[in-house]
């Protein structure tokens, strides 16, 4: 990777690739399928902590 902010980057290539395998599944697939379980975030994410102790109202909003 460059560090020429000019020069088109294929962004398929441009990050290192997981060395795992390819998988065929009907569409639409289902994460619990797939080897290795893939990491959505649900229990891997860690927050900033910005807003530890604070509240919100979540509103719809657009709807």
């Amino acid at each position: 990777m460059t560090s020429d902010q000019t020069t088109p980057q294929d962004p398929r290539t441009q990050y290192p690739q997981p060395p795992q395998p390819e998988q065929e599944q009907p569409v639409p697939g289902l994460a619990q399928e797939m080897r290795p379980k893939p990491d959505h975030g649900e229990e891997s994410y860690v927050g900033s902590g910005r807003l530890e102790g604070r509240r919100a109202i979540v509103t719809g909003a657009d709807s």
